[in-house]
């Protein structure tokens, strides 16, 4: 298809401009179910940039690798900032928008404008002691991210040592927001009102809408708190290398690390269990993790099925030619990085059978944007899912791997569930349901850690009657499932 010049900006080969385009609705069944047919038939229509609908309104969607690569590389040609938005500008996005309120959250996945790179500065500076393996803090939160596992792990086991459970629900889940507490520096488990409310604001539910405003107010409550008091945690190492930020613009960004450390990992977290256990039948996957290759198994991982399928919207800075169409000033552009990894042009040189798969991917984004947790969240995924392997002795899936229930938004795309048979690892005695975690057990499961680790502090983890009370812990409890 060839493009065309018109004085009115983004055109087709016929003259249309993106808003006369009528696209096809993208969130529909065939995305939730086969995402990569819709991708490849868009593809097949349109070329590497294709035109669709996000819940009636009109944006375009990047699937070309090399055009991916293009947006993502040139900050200044393709910014990011809602006020680049001409349809918004214009009054043509409904208020009543779903993607609205996620979008509207100004924090620095979304910011665009002078303001984004001081924020981004901090932000690096405020994640480099969680980030530097040999800074005292990256030691303590692997500690942290073992014990938080080990607990997990233990309440599942009071189901029996054998039986059935929901890895995603039980596991990937509640993991990475149980760290991001930590990270967050909240006292005891003050944090799990929180956490439950992060997740009703992903799953975007009826109770989404009050849940965000709970959450706000309580990640302002904390921001206050840290003011006066700071500590050695992520808000208060923000504050320190961005004094300027309000207290409402601190709230933003601590949503914006519990949504980065939260979703994006567990998906991770579970597609890398999913792939270890049903294998890709030339066993490779297996292999690299019987190798202590966890970091590369889940790199694979993310070529093929990335938790980010599409990056948040950036915006032409003028009219640009992009694949087969010419983008006008202010249009939305979204790259799906699901998409380009499927480009023929990248998939093709991608040599599936090698151990060592490519570092090419744009899963962490690419670019002076590229994600600035991504040490932080592949930390957390291979603590996580090497704890699973060596506390269970076996586990399989419930349910045949064509079989397992995906869901989609226009932004991630995870399991709903992993159902697994399970089998754990002959070990001490463990404690009742109303004490997932003593002092000594704690201790034997921050060993592994320990040997490698020159001495981290032992992390500061609530004691059993705060677990018991908070209503995460409640909900997991709720959870169990009697095995054998």
């Amino acid at each position: 298809m060839e493009s065309q010049w018109g004085e009115s900006g983004a055109v087709g080969a016929d003259g249309t401009r993106l808003e006369e385009l009528a696209p096809e609705p993208l969130l529909t069944r065939d995305y939730e179910t086969r995402p990569s047919l819709v991708y490849e038939r868009l593809r097949q229509q349109h070329g590497p940039v294709a035109p669709v609908d996000l819940l009636g309104v009109p944006a375009w969607l990047v699937l070309g690798y090399r055009e991916a690569l293009q947006v993502l590389q040139d900050d200044d040609g393709w910014p990011k900032g809602l006020e680049n938005w001409r349809a918004r500008a214009e009054g043509e996005v409904p208020a009543d928008w779903p993607l609205g309120p996620s979008l509207e959250v100004n924090h620095v996945l979304i910011q665009g404008g002078p303001g984004y790179k001081p924020l981004r500065t901090a932000w690096d500076v405020a994640l480099k002691p969680f980030q530097d393996p040999g800074h005292p803090q990256a030691k303590r939160l692997k500690a942290a991210v073992t014990a938080y596992a080990d607990e997990l792990i233990t309440l599942v086991g009071h189901g029996g040592g054998t039986g059935v459970a929901d890895l995603s629900a039980q596991f990937s889940r509640p993991l990475p927001l149980m760290v991001a507490s930590h990270l967050l520096g909240f006292p005891g488990s003050q944090g799990d009102d929180a956490l439950m409310d992060m997740w009703r604001v992903l799953d975007a539910g009826p109770d989404a809408e009050p849940a965000l405003e709970r959450l706000l107010a309580t990640l302002a409550e904390l921001v206050a708190v840290k003011l006066k008091e700071p500590g050695d945690d992520f808000p208060s190492y923000l504050l320190a290398a961005h004094p300027d930020l309000s207290l409402d613009e601190l709230a933003r960004e601590l949503f914006m690390l519990l949504g980065m450390t939260s979703d994006h990992v567990g998906i991770l977290m579970s597609n890398t269990v999913v792939e270890v256990i049903s294998g890709d039948g030339d066993g490779s996957v297996r292999a690299s993790l019987s190798a202590g290759m966890i970091r590369e198994t889940m790199n694979r991982v993310v070529m093929r099925k990335p938790p980010l399928v599409n990056f948040v919207p950036r915006f032409a800075a003028k009219d640009t030619p992009l694949g087969n169409y010419t983008i006008r000033a202010g249009d939305p552009v979204w790259v799906s990085s699901a998409a380009a990894h499927a480009d023929p042009l990248f998939a093709d040189h991608v040599a599936a059978s090698s151990t060592i798969s490519t570092r090419a991917h744009l899963s962490w984004g690419a670019g002076p944007r590229q994600c600035p947790a991504r040490e932080l969240a592949s930390t957390v995924a291979a603590v996580g899912v090497g704890r699973l392997f060596e506390r269970f002795s076996h586990l399989d899936l419930a349910l045949p791997a064509d079989q397992l229930p995906w869901r989609s938004s226009p932004f991630m795309r995870g399991l709903r569930s992993l159902p697994v048979r399970y089998e754990l690892a002959s070990l001490p005695a463990r404690p009742s349901a109303s004490a997932p975690a003593s002092a000594p057990e704690r201790a034997s499961a921050l060993q592994t850690v320990q040997e490698s680790e020159p001495e981290p502090a032992e992390p500061v983890l609530p004691d059993q009657s705060a677990r018991q009370r908070s209503s995460l812990w409640r909900y997991l409890t709720g959870l169990i499932r009697p095995g054998r």
